[in-house]
């Protein structure tokens, strides 16, 4: 039977949404802010906790998933503190040009944005068709029509905005929650002096860790001996070939080759059994035999174990999951988002 039109919108509108899912230096706990303090600056104006307060507390938990309540408040207050910088942004570019915002939305934003034709409705409605639940395009034209229009409106917007933010100075003071990890002799990249500490909690066998790979080589590439980066492992129960695969880099890292083994495994994740190890070893010039009994006797399985424990006490509910001095970021994010963390931190040590 056919969905309704209805149905049709709320499938398209699931369709936005798409998961992508360092050791703190110190354990000082840090003040806590006060409803009066200042947490961001656009110009000469201030924003406080309490307004952002005002609208993060109204944000659903169901928005953070299974974040710890610390990094789910911090995200409200994040995403809330955006709001009130843009929504100052345009009362202030209302303001010099003598305008009301109305008016300035009209001219800047939706007088800006292109209807969506048939021929592009069409042609969203092929490449989305199994998101739609048997839905025709007549019924789902609608929904894709205003899901279109929609998505250009908030381009056009975040476009006319990002030229606000280089006119005027910005400021965001709120203090991020920083995870304490306790520290194991793990795989690890770059001098433990470096200033930045990124930690990555991951999984041989999860897809999203592998689209990771090649943005974490980016990062580490770009910014060298400024990060110190450990691997964790944190094997899924629902990859079966994951905790084998982990068990098997330990032994690799006991002969001095573990990234390099690393690097075999997140090459081909089809190849993950017992003789793929084997070969992976011979390949990198491993003695096999003491290899074979490493992998055998299960002799990381504790540690394995450990660093399973330890991820869940951080928050992990899954890979990759990321800690740059303790921030937690969660998934395959891109480069820029790791970007905005390394040089936040960086700034902040100057």
């Amino acid at each position: 039977m056919l969905k309704t039109a209805s149905s049709a919108t709320a499938a398209i509108a699931g369709t936005i949404v798409i998961m992508l899912t360092g050791c703190a230096r110190s354990s000082a706990q840090p003040r806590m802010p006060a409803p009066a303090d200042v947490v961001a600056t656009v110009g000469s104006t201030s924003i406080t906790l309490a307004q952002v307060d005002e609208k993060a507390l109204q944000q659903s938990t169901g928005n953070f998933g299974a974040m710890k309540l610390a990094q789910a408040l911090f995200e409200a207050r994040r995403i809330a503190v955006e709001g009130l910088i843009e929504d100052e942004l345009l009362a202030q570019d209302a303001r010099a040009r003598k305008l009301d915002q109305a008016t300035v939305i009209q001219q800047d934003i939706t007088a800006k944005v292109a209807e969506p034709t048939d021929a592009e409705t069409a042609l969203w409605y092929q490449q989305n068709q199994s998101r739609l639940q048997g839905a025709s395009l007549e019924q789902a034209r609608p929904a894709i029509k205003s899901y279109l229009l929609q998505q250009r409106t908030l381009a056009v917007r975040q476009q006319y905005l990002d030229g606000l933010r280089t006119k005027v100075a910005i400021r965001i003071m709120l203090d991020p929650p920083r995870q304490v990890i306790a520290k194991a002799d793990r795989p690890s990249k770059g001098p433990e002096s470096a200033p930045i500490d990124m930690i990555e909690f991951s999984d041989f066998q999860c897809p999203y860790c592998e689209s990771a790979f090649p943005t974490v080589n980016q990062v580490l590439s770009t910014y060298g001996d400024r990060i110190h980066f450990t691997y964790r492992h944190y094997p899924l129960a629902i990859h079966p070939r994951a905790r084998p695969a982990a068990e098997a880099s330990q032994c690799a890292a006991e002969q001095g080759k573990f990234w390099q083994f690393h690097d075999k495994l997140f090459g081909d994740q089809s190849k993950l059994g017992d003789e793929d190890f084997r070969q992976y070893a011979a390949q990198l010039g491993l003695d096999v035999a003491q290899f074979n009994s490493c992998v055998d006797s299960r002799k990381y399985s504790a540690e394995i174990e450990a660093d399973i424990h330890v991820g869940d006490e951080a928050g992990v509910s899954g890979t990759p999951a990321f800690y740059i001095n303790g921030r937690m970021l969660s998934g395959a994010q891109p480069f820029e988002a790791f970007k905005s963390i390394i040089d936040e931190e960086l700034n902040a040590k100057r």
